[in-house]
């Protein structure tokens, strides 16, 4: 087990192999003073846990003091600024994941958005050791991303055994964060709405009710609007052709896709490359 001796060890998988949960990254680092990140957002969940030193975390407003045997949690998307402290910096094992099982874990235990801390682990060492197994067996075969995925859910249900609330998927909220979660790695295949109710365990209607009153919409819009934006994106980027558009965003009718792409924009897709062309040239003048 590394402490002091090793200044910074980390590793990034790039690998995606399963849906479920997979690990991002993985490493550990033993700080300088007033070593600092942020702010800036990452795109997946990441997870720190102290081992030894303090420093500091800030997040929607509030800045938390966290030490030996702490961990706090970033969640994707949510702009953060974390570092040292200046006498006694610390030293962290921090693990990056994704997947659609990663909120509904998340979820069960005593992390929440307005408080990402877990003060005082009672399984510390345990978390701190799981964390290096994960990085103890990086590698890129499908053996090495497996025992990597095992290792981490061993690492999260330590904070789930730990969790004093023992929360479950009962509230509203956890439904919308897992569909929303499951449309954002699924929408590129043809899914339907009867695909994420049945992946939630619930009713279609019961779908429909959540959505409207959490995000306003219904989840046929939200799945729409999902595929629509990367489909600007990829016509603006890329270079590929209107059906392998639409096949890369779910849809494997190209003449279905054109029809939703201009009810959506107003434009067809071969309209809205051309008037974005016209446009970056404009601005380059």
């Amino acid at each position: 087990m590394p402490h002091q001796e090793f200044i910074s060890e980390s590793y990034h998988t790039g690998s995606q192999i399963f849906l479920s949960l997979y690990v991002y990254n993985v490493g550990f680092q033993t700080c300088d003073s007033y070593h600092e990140w942020g702010p800036g957002i990452r795109n997946h969940y990441l997870i720190h846990y102290i081992n030894a030193g303090k420093g500091y975390y800030k997040t929607n407003g509030q800045t938390f003091l966290l030490t030996k045997g702490d961990a706090f949690l970033i969640y994707p998307e949510t702009e953060v600024t974390y570092y040292a402290d200046e006498k006694d910096p610390w030293e962290y094992y921090w693990v990056g994941f994704q997947g659609n099982d990663a909120a509904a874990l998340i979820h069960a235990t005593d992390f929440s958005k307005e408080n990402p801390i877990f003060y005082h682990c009672s399984s510390g060492e345990k978390i701190r050791d799981g964390i290096f197994e994960i990085y103890r067996s990086r590698g890129n075969t499908i053996a090495d991303t497996a025992k990597m995925t095992g290792s981490l859910y061993h690492v999260l249900s330590l904070f789930i055994q730990d969790s004093a609330t023992k929360q479950t998927l009962s509230a509203a909220s956890s439904y919308i964060e897992l569909a929303v979660s499951f449309i954002d790695s699924q929408y590129s295949y043809p899914i339907t709405i009867e695909d994420i109710a049945d992946y939630l365990g619930i009713s279609r209607s019961h779908l429909f009710r959540e959505f409207k009153t959490y995000l306003k919409q219904s989840p046929k819009d939200f799945l729409t609007n999902r595929r629509i934006r990367e489909a600007c994106r990829l016509l603006l980027k890329t270079s590929l052709s209107i059906q392998s558009v639409a096949n890369s965003v779910g849809y494997e009718n190209s003449m279905y896709f054109s029809r939703i792409f201009r009810k959506e924009t107003g434009l067809t897709p071969s309209q809205f490359r051309l008037q974005s062309a016209v446009k970056e040239k404009i601005q380059k003048i």
